[in-house]
Parts: C-alpha cells; structure tokens; sequence
C-alpha cells in the first residue's frame, strides 16, 4: 500500500478526503478493480478503476494486496474496569487493529463490576472513553435478580445480553437457569433484543468426571459435548415459546447442527457463531499439561473441526469471533498443567482473520467467504447496518490483506497484553498491512475509536 498527497480537484464530486485505488476491492461478495471514495469517514463513491478520482490523499493497493471491509469482532473481553491486569481497552484494541478488526462488542464479564445494571455501563464507558483504537460496543448481562435491570440497559444503548447457564467462572456473573433464561426472553422480546447464551447443560457438566490431570483428553471428557446439545436444545425450546431472538455464542459441538438448522426452518430466531480455535486446532493435537489451549467449551476432535467447517458452509453456523479470552500467564499457567487448575480462555483477537483463512484456503473456501463470516455477518446480526461492506454510504473502515504473505506466529510480538497464545510458533497466510477506521490510518499512539450504542449514537 503506497499513499500519497493529491490536491487536484477531484472528478465527479469531489474533493474527496481519501481515495483507495486497487485491482481487488471487496464489492458485495466479489473482488472487482475499483477506487473507493471517502468524505467524513464515510464512504460516498465507487467507481471503476481507472475513474481518476483524486482527494486530499491517494492510496494505492500493491499487487498482492486486498481492500476488504474492517473485521466486525461480537465477542471479546476486554476486562476493563476490575480485572485491567488480564486486559484492557488500550490493549485489547490495538490488538484488533493490527489484525483488521474495526469494531468490537465488548462482553459483560470478566470485568468488575459485570455490566447488568446501566451503573456498570456507565463505569465501563468512563474506562473505555478516550482510550479506544477501533470502535466499541457493550454487551449486557442476565444474571438472576437482575431482570428489571434489562430494559433500563436496553434503553442504554447495549446490543444485547448475555447469559450462561453453568458457572461462569467469575463470582460476580452467576449462571441462570433454563426457567430464568425463559423469563429473561420474555422481557427482551418487548425491545427485539439479543440474548446470547454460553449453552452447556450444568447438571451433565457436573455429572462427567473431573479429575486434577495434565492429559487433554481427560479435560475433553470433563465437558462432553452432550452437554452443550443438551443446553442448545433448552436455547432452542425457549426461543420458541417467547418468540425472542437468542444466539448460542463459541459453538462448538457440531451435534447440534441438524438441531440448529431444523430450527430455523421451524422460524426460531436463532443466530450461531463459532470460534477461531475451534476451526483451526484438534484435541488430538494438543500435548500434556499444554493449558495454553483450555478453553470452554472445549477445542474437540478432528472429525468435529471439519463438520464445523461443513456448518459454516451450509449456513447453519452464521458467522466466526474470537472469543477473545486473554488471562495472566500466573492464571493459564495454574497447576503446573493441570487442566482444572488452569483458567481457560484462548487470546486470539489479533489472529482471527489469517487464522481463519489459512483454514479456509486449505478447504478451497474463497476469502470472500470468510470476509462475510468475520464482519458483513456479524455485524448485520447486532444491527451494525454501516459496518461490514464496502459500499456507498457505510462507513470506512477497511483493512488492507496481502493473502498469501506468510508469517510466523511469535506470542511475545502480539498486541494483547499476555504473551500466552496456543498459536505460538504456527505458520499462518495472511497478512493484515493496513488497518482503517472512518478513513484514516489506525496510529497506535491515537486513540481514535467511538463507543457505540445499539440505536447508533456514539460517544
């Protein structure tokens, strides 16, 4: 990517602030050569290449480079206020920066205080204001007790709610049951808003064995994936009741995908998502006392991996996040690799894009799939209607990719806070060069994210 200054007037309306020229732009789901135009971070004229739009500043894609709209992330923890020394706004974005994502949607926990009431909002936002490198919304959270809370947040500006039905982990965000997801849907049913819910059924979680063991297969065995079917039905059976809209969040278990996908033709609401890790790594691959790659629900077999990558496919799986789980080496690390000491999360949020392609291309799986799977879908899903396409009137955010540039991954060089990464070492294709919010470069030493709110104000 060459950029240059350019003050000749511009042709047909300008003048432009920026004009993107290239042989590969990302139009609808089809590369074309194009020049993008852009006014006020927003994108307001595209032509074909060779249209000699001119604005203030003119870049030029190199050969094996594509313009692709900014990555659309609905999934991270950020941590921030409570637990900063896991993550942190200032961390956690630039980490989606330098891997093309320009919006994230921040989850109601593992901060303190947990966002379910509109005063934990409040402290996230003073947090986060100021502070941010890409633009950033909030989830916010069911816990039991708090439905009275859920209109008033709603009304705050959050996409949605999240929910688990087993312990979380965390004191401060306590599982519901089936019967209080229930209630929770019928609330949120009156303001069409989300609830996504971590789906593993507590009662069979309990019942499986957990012994203290550095082997991942007995870690595999203490989450079984009957668990999250289990749990997926009770999403599914609920949804249906109340007529809400639900979202089962890092699928992982590719069981339930006939379940899913009879209950979209049945006229659930229902929106699925997967992770990264679960499309890329395999419980077979994963050595003794490694607690890098713990995560829940769990990283599953060969054989599962590729019937996810069949469910994305079908469409039976809507779109993949990160799940971007970052902890202390102290806490991943915990119990010299005893899979129950460690804390489980995967830190991927700067990975996702060339870690999902490299997948993907071994599949024979266009990159214009996987754009669409990592930001037009996602954020079509939460309601982010100017995000996630290239096109005139939405806005520009772009990351510039070089898709068959290889790297070695070198946890020690990523932008998250903790060097502790299962990639670590992993050859990857895939290059993010470039990443662009509103028009103009991401600079690591200015913060110049938005926080965002559902109905579309910033602040």
């Amino acid at each position: 990517m060459q950029e240059q200054s350019a003050g000749a007037p511009s042709v047909g309306g300008g003048p432009f602030d920026l004009v993107i020229r290239g042989g590969r732009v990302l139009l609808g789901d089809a590369f074309s050569p194009a020049e993008v135009a852009v006014r006020g971070g927003v994108i307001v004229r595209i032509a074909p290449l060779g249209a000699a739009l001119e604005g203030s500043r003119i870049v030029q894609l190199a050969d094996d480079e594509v313009l692709i709209p900014g990555l659309v992330d609905t999934h991270v923890h950020v941590d921030e206020p409570g637990r900063t020394e896991w993550e942190g706004f200032e961390s956690a974005t630039r980490a989606a920066a330098a891997g093309g994502v320009t919006t994230i949607v921040d989850m109601p926990l593992n901060s303190i205080p947990a966002t379910t009431s509109v005063a934990a909002l409040d402290a996230k936002r003073r947090a986060a204001d100021g502070r941010v490198f890409v633009d950033v919304g909030f989830w916010g959270g069911v816990v039991p007790g708090n439905l009275e809370e859920l209109g008033p947040l709603a009304g705050e500006g959050v996409f949605g709610f999240k929910c688990f039905l087993l312990d979380s982990g965390v004191d401060e965000f306590p599982a519901i049951t089936a019967d209080e997801m229930e209630a929770a849907m019928a609330v949120l049913r009156a303001s069409d808003s989300l609830l996504l819910v971590h789906a593993e059924d507590a009662r069979l979680i309990g019942a499986a064995p957990h012994p203290h063991s550095t082997r991942y297969s007995d870690f595999l065995a203490s989450r079984p994936r009957e668990a999250e079917d289990s749990a997926i039905a009770d999403v599914i059976d609920r949804a249906t009741r109340t007529g809400a809209r639900a979202h089962v969040v890092h699928l992982s278990s590719a069981d339930s995908l006939g379940r899913i996908a009879d209950a979209r033709r049945a006229g659930v609401r229902l929106s699925v998502e997967t992770c990264p890790h679960y499309l890329t790594l395999t419980a077979e691959e994963i050595p003794a006392g490694a607690t890098a790659f713990k995560c829940c629900p769990p990283i599953r077999e060969a054989a599962n991996r590729d019937a996810l990558w069949s469910g994305l496919e079908s469409g039976a799986i809507d779109f993949i996040v990160s799940d971007h789980s970052p902890a202390p080496a102290e806490l991943k690390y915990a119990g010299h690799g005893d899979f129950v000491e460690a804390w489980g999360g995967i830190a991927s949020l700067q990975l996702g894009l060339p870690l999902v392609w490299s997948g993907a291309r071994e599949r024979g799986i266009p990159l214009e799939r996987v754009v669409e799977w990592m930001s037009g879908a996602p954020a079509h899903r939460v309601g982010l209607t100017e995000k996630g396409r290239i096109a005139e009137g939405a806005a520009a955010d772009f990351a510039v990719f070089a898709p068959d540039q290889t790297f070695t991954v070198e946890a020690s060089a990523l932008e998250h806070r903790h060097a502790v990464c299962p990639y670590d070492g992993r050859e990857l294709s895939g290059v993010v060069r470039a990443t662009l919010l509103a028009g103009l470069p991401v600079d690591r030493a200015v913060a110049r994210g938005r926080l965002l709110r559902r109905d579309g104000i910033g602040r």
